[in-house]
């Protein structure tokens, strides 16, 4: 089927948040141009939307406008769809033989909706079980954070979440959920400002009901200083 004929199906999908793989979807030649080269063919691609918009690109206000989203979409908000921005989450020996959860809570997360390239707001929280490695507390949030900084679909981000842990810790005892509000429900289509969309995944020993009821339990812990 050719696309131009079923505009009307992929609108349909887009509004039904339907995700297609854990993997962000990538071509293989994606990173064959440099950062500055995709810049630069951004920059004329966001001015030919602008121009076709009927915005005058001679005014003050918006003639660096194009060049602004450019770098923003490259070496911001999309930065962490390039493997070479990936954190680097090094782990160490769990000497003190800390055997129960550890839970970071509230992590602020922002991304970006695939289907209307509109704004992901809320917060994460993700929690593992030691086998033998600890790694530190900044890193969690750092994972969170590279896998937010692409086009995203939340249930595929909360995966990608668990996955890079499991890898990193050497362990299945991981679980992540969030909490958020897509700006294209709360700002188009519907228009449902109160609405939020709440994702989870749970691996190992969080499977099991007591494990996860203790997660929850955590994330529910008002933090005060």
């Amino acid at each position: 089927m050719k696309f131009d004929n079923n505009i009307e199906e992929f609108d349909a999908y887009g509004d039904d948040h339907i995700g297609s793989a854990t993997d962000t979807p990538m071509v293989t030649d994606a990173f064959k141009l440099s950062d500055e080269e995709k810049i630069k063919s951004i920059n004329g691609n966001v001015r030919q939307i602008m121009e076709t918009l009927g915005l005058d690109l001679t005014d003050d206000s918006l003639k660096g406008t194009p060049n602004r989203v450019a770098k923003m979409f490259v070496k911001e908000i999309f930065s962490g769809l390039s493997p070479s921005n990936k954190p680097k989450a090094s782990t160490f020996d769990n000497k003190y033989k800390y055997g129960e959860m550890l839970v970071e809570k509230n992590i602020t997360l922002y991304s970006t909706c695939e289907h209307h390239f509109l704004p992901i707001v809320g917060r994460a929280h993700v929690a593992y079980i030691s086998k033998g490695n600890v790694v530190g507390l900044s890193k969690m949030n750092r994972i969170v954070d590279y896998y937010a900084k692409r086009p995203q679909v939340q249930e595929r981000l909360t995966m990608q979440i668990v996955k890079e842990l499991q890898a990193v810790l050497g362990t299945e005892d991981v679980a992540c959920i969030i909490d958020a509000k897509h700006l294209c429900v709360n700002a188009r289509g519907i228009r449902d400002i109160e609405s939020s969309t709440v994702t989870a995944e749970f691996g190992g020993k969080f499977k099991e009901k007591d494990t996860r009821r203790e997660f929850i339990e955590y994330i529910k812990l008002e933090t005060q200083f």
